[in-house]
This record gives C-alpha cells, sequence and structure tokens, in this order.
C-alpha cells in the first residue's frame, strides 16, 4: 500500500524581535499556504508576542486554504471557550483547524499564574480538556460532564461543528503521562527526530527541521554557516531548561552533542537555542528518501523548523518534493 501524503505544517525559527513577528508569520503563511503545507504551527505561551487564536484568524483571514496548528494549554483558556474560537472560524473561513495539545510552559510562568498542579495531573487535565472540547464540538444535544478538573451541566455549543471541519488534536509530550493521554484520547502522538534515523520512530508525527541543497556538502557547510556554535546561547538554552520541567527538552539537552552526524542528524540549532528540535541535513535526495522511508513507517505528520526566508523555504520545498509524498 502507497503511504498517504505527508501533512507539514512549518514552525519558524526562534524570532526575539517584536517588531518583526507579525510580518514573519505572515510571510511563512503566505508560502505554506503557495505550496502546499497544511497550515503554520502556533505558540502559546507567556512571552509569544501574539496570541496564537488572534494569530490564526489574522492568517485565514490573508490566507485561502491554511489550516493552523494551534498550540492550546489548559492554563489559559477554558475548553468551551477554546471550542467557540474552532466553531467560529469554521463559520468564517470553512476550514478546520488543528491543535497542538500541551502542557508545558516555563516553570516561573506556571507559578505566575497560579497553576500548581503537578507534571503528571496537567496531562490528566488535559486529557478531559480533549474530550470535553470534542463532545461539545460534534454532540447534538447539551453536554454533561463531571471529572475532575472540568464538569458542565447542560452545555450545549451551537451550531454544531460538520463533521468535516472537526479539528485534529495532537500531543507532542514524551513523558509517559503524555503518551497515556495521547492512546487514551486519539491524539496524533507526535516525537522528535531520532538521532538513529533508522530505527527510532514510534509514532505518526514528527518534529523537526530541514537544511537542504542539491549536494550533501553543500548542504552540511551552508548549514554550519546559518547556525553557529555560541557559548552564550548554550548558557540560555541552560536556563530555559532549568526553568522547565519537560521530558522532551531535557531529553534532548542531556548528554547531547553539537556534532552533525553522518545520517545528517544535528542538534546544535537547539542546543544553541536558535529552534525548538533537531534538524535533517542534506541534499534534496538524500532527505527525501529519508521521508519516504519515515512514510513507509508510518509518519503522517510533521511539524516542521524553518528558516523564515524565501531562499531556504524553497531548498526545503525541494527536499520535501523528492520524497514523493509531499
Amino acid at each position: 500500500m502507497t503511504p498517504q501524503r505527508l501533512r507539514v505544517f512549518p514552525a519558524i525559527s526562534r524570532n526575539r524581535d517584536p517588531r518583526k513577528y507579525v510580518a514573519e508569520l505572515m510571510r511563512v503563511a503566505e508560502f505554506a499556504d503557495r505550496n502546499g503545507f497544511e497550515g503554520i504551527l502556533l505558540f502559546e505561551g507567556n512571552d509569544v508576542f501574539v496570541e496564537p487564536w488572534a494569530m490564526a484568524q489574522h492568517i485565514m483571514a490573508g490566507t485561502t486554504r491554511s489550516s493552523p496548528l494551534i498550540a492550546v494549554n489548559p492554563v489559559y483558556m477554558h475548553p468551551f471557550t477554546a471550542a467557540k474560537f474552532v466553531s467560529s472560524f469554521a463559520q468564517l473561513y470553512g476550514r478546520k483547524v488543528y491543535l497542538n495539545m500541551i502542557t508545558g510552559t516555563a516553570v516561573s510562568d506556571l507559578q505566575g499564574l497560579g497553576d500548581e498542579q503537578s507534571h503528571a495531573d496537567r496531562y490528566v487535565r488535559l486529557g478531559e480538556y480533549v474530550a470535553l472540547m470534542r463532545q461539545l464540538l460534534s454532540s447534538p444535544r447539551p453536554v454533561t460532564v463531571e471529572g475532575r478538573f472540568y464538569r458542565a451541566g447542560n452545555l450545549q455549543l451551537r451550531p454544531r461543528l460538520p463533521a468535516e471541519l472537526m479539528p485534529e488534536f495532537l500531543i507532542a509530550g514524551q513523558s509517559e503521562a503524555a503518551q497515556r493521554v495521547a492512546r487514551e484520547t486519539g491524539c496524533i502522538k507526535m516525537q522528535m527526530l531520532p538521532p538513529d534515523l533508522d530505527r527510532g520512530l514510534d509514532a505518526p508525527g514528527m518534529n523537526f527541521g530541514i537544511f537542504a541543497r542539491e549536494k550533501s556538502d553543500d548542504a552540511r557547510e551552508a548549514a554550519k554557516a546559518r547556525f553557529r556554535d555560541s557559548p552564550d546561547d548554550r548558557e540560555l538554552l541552560a536556563l530555559t531548561v532549568e526553568n522547565s520541567d519537560s521530558v522532551w527538552k531535557r531529553r534532548l539537552y542531556e548528554g547531547q552533542s553539537g556534532e552533525l552526524l553522518d545520517n545528517g542528524y544535528w542538534l546544535l540549532p537547539f542546543l544553541t537555542f536558535q529552534a525548538d528540535c533537531p534538524y535533517l541535513v542534506g541534499s534534496y535526495e538524500e532527505i527525501g528518501a529519508k521521508l519516504k522511508a519515515f512514510a513507509a513507517k508510518g509518519l503522517t505528520t510533521i511539524m516542521l523548523d524553518m528558516v523564515a526566508d524565501e531562499s531556504e523555504m524553497q531548498h526545503v520545498c525541494k527536499a520535501l518534493a523528492a520524497s514523493g509524498m509531499f
């Protein structure tokens, strides 16, 4: 059986300049809309310059087919409100959205918000959140639930969302609690690109970046010119890891080097706080072949870190096209 087409959600590399944030997101979103990407990933957190729901509406109003992937953290919004946004976008634009369900933000941010739940309990809450949102969006009758974190009595969302516009839910956490919630709720489970590219895939979704050129040596040289090592940037990452209880972030951080491996796996952009994931570096054909192999093993969905300039995005498109899955 031929693997299905890969769905790709670009995410821009870290932008620390609020004056450029919206324009850069729109540039990537418009590029994605023209080039067959599913939609752009929008982050959530105390330090995000524009609330992702507001940015999603701005993007949908300025594109023709984009279905944004919106990060949702229960600490910021009630599930009824999130469901109302999903329903509103469906009515305004006739498009579905994707929801990246998260629990993590900086520990100091959680403390500032007064959220004292344990790591495990935040995932219990996340599971209830997903379940209640789905019921509200799909049920023809009022919803009554009695959960540990959420209760609803005869709560109804009007109008009911058409089945084809129901959002898809993703969970990117790597802890046992995150994996359990993904299984129980049927969310798309995400993972980081593993250093062993041939054996480490055990989820339908994966998070990584691509740096590609026509020839492998050119890709490696250009990648090292773009992402340079820096003690100051490594220290910045160390501070964020110290202020986080994220399992995936600690797993990437601990015991890793910034060496560009022979198979193209490269963690330096993450270690220098320039990306939230590893990168895959190589020629268009090399990366295309790896993507095709991933798809044959069940990969369907990619969160793809991208450098937000036109030439680099074109290189990424060529690598994706070489897979035959995009």
